[in-house]
């Protein structure tokens, strides 16, 4: 049975084009070694959009550059994500990549799908802060009358340098954990399976007004138009 929601493409589809040179996301760095994937929502129309290749339904969730987990929402700037949901008939199996899928946004050249351990470097937790720093007078102890911009410890102006704070190791371990658990799970799968697509996107959201999810995989091919 089509679907409103979705444009299906199963005749003459493009293959998604590869990402610009001066689009290229960096390299994995220490990539896991496998995706363990979200619970599927109860049916394909619990997602805001919905489409058919071959015998398998996709529902899909554009989140922007939200990283939604089970723990919290996380969030990066060079990446957007697509919350998918596979499904098909009792018994159906189906070999899942994350090259399967594309983006095109704003009708451009389509964006291939990227493996989560390229995104793990530019995940962040909107609700992790750094410890306060430790106060200490003992820097001001041997200064000297004269001109603050030079006697200050505290640079130009008497202003605080800003300093970037990574969170801890272990910090960015569980973040990095909380990726790979919500990301589309590789390979052989019994349907329904449910994960996180990523995808190259440091653009604004609010500045996408159509989006497509392009899949092209061994369920067969399709697009789904995507709410913004």
């Amino acid at each position: 049975m089509p679907i409103a929601a979705v444009c299906l493409c199963v005749q003459g589809q493009t293959p998604p084009s590869q990402t610009p040179p001066s689009q290229t996301p960096p390299p994995a760095k220490d990539l896991p070694i496998e995706a363990k994937g979200m619970t599927p929502r109860s049916t394909p129309t619990d997602y805001p959009d919905q489409g058919q290749a071959g015998k398998v339904t996709i529902g899909a969730e554009f989140q922007g550059h939200t990283v939604p987990t089970p723990k919290g929402n996380l969030t990066t700037e060079d990446y957007v994500t697509v919350e998918t949901g596979l499904f098909g008939p009792p018994g159906t199996r189906i070999k899942l990549s994350f090259e399967d899928f594309a983006l095109r946004i704003n009708g451009k050249k389509t964006v291939p799908g990227v493996p989560y351990g390229v995104v793990l470097g530019n995940v962040k937790d909107p609700e992790w802060a750094p410890p306060e720093p430790a106060k200490s007078t003992a820097a001001h102890s041997n200064l000297t009358i004269g001109d603050d911009r030079e006697q200050s410890p505290k640079g130009e102006l008497g202003k605080e340098p800003v300093i970037p704070v990574k969170p801890p190791l272990e910090v960015q371990r569980a973040l990095n954990q909380r990726v790979q658990k919500a990301a589309l799970p590789q390979g052989d799968r019994a349907l329904p399976v449910a994960g996180l697509v990523f995808f190259w996107y440091t653009g604004k959201v609010q500045k996408i007004h159509t989006i497509e999810l392009i899949y092209t995989g061994p369920a067969g091919k399709g697009i789904l138009t995507l709410e913004p």
